[in-house]
C-alpha cells in the first residue's frame, strides 16, 4: 500500500506521524509512505522583491526543516518512504499528490477545531476528506 502523508510540522503532523509508526502494518511490508510538504506561496509582490530565486530558496528552506526530522524519525523506524515538497494550496496539492503517487491512503494530523473553528476558519483536513477519492484516515 501506498500512503500519501501531509506533513505540516505541527504538533498534530507528530501525532500522526506516532500512530503511523505504531501501525505500520497498514502500509503492508511492501508499502510504502510518501512524504509531503506543502508551503503557502508567498503573494506576488514579495516575490517581485526578493526575486524568484530567493522566494524559491526560502520555500526549499522551510519544507527541509519540516522533512529532516521526518526522515530521521522513518529512518529510525525502517519504514520505506520518499520525501516531496511542493508550493500551493494544501488541499489541491495533497489531493493532486495523492493522485500523482497513486496512494491508496492519505494520512494526516487535524488541528482539532471545532465545529465553530471549522465555520470560520476552514478545515484543510474537512476539506481532504471532502474532495479525495480514496480513503483519509485523520488522526487527532
Amino acid at each position: 500500500m501506498r500512503i500519501l502523508f501531509a506533513a505540516d510540522g505541527s504538533k498534530y503532523t507528530k501525532k500522526a506521524l506516532a500512530f503511523l509508526v505504531t501501525h505500520e502494518s497498514l502500509a503492508g511490508p511492501d508499502g510504502e509512505v510518501v512524504v509531503l510538504n506543502v508551503q503557502a506561496p508567498v503573494p506576488g509582490r514579495v516575490k517581485t522583491m526578493l526575486g524568484s530565486a530567493e522566494v524559491a530558496a526560502y520555500h526549499a528552506e522551510e519544507s527541509q526543516k519540516v522533512l529532516a526530522a521526518i526522515e530521521r524519525f522513518l529512518k529510525r523506524h525502517k519504514i520505506a518512504f520518499k520525501t516531496l515538497a511542493v508550493v500551493g494550496s494544501p488541499t489541491a496539492e495533497i489531493l493532486r499528490a495523492a493522485k500523482r503517487e497513486k496512494a491508496h491512503l492519505i494520512v494526516m494530523g487535524t488541528h482539532g477545531h471545532g465545529l465553530l473553528g471549522r465555520a470560520v476558519m476552514g478545515s484543510v483536513a474537512q476539506r481532504v476528506v471532502t474532495d479525495s477519492d480514496i480513503p483519509v484516515l485523520l488522526v487527532k
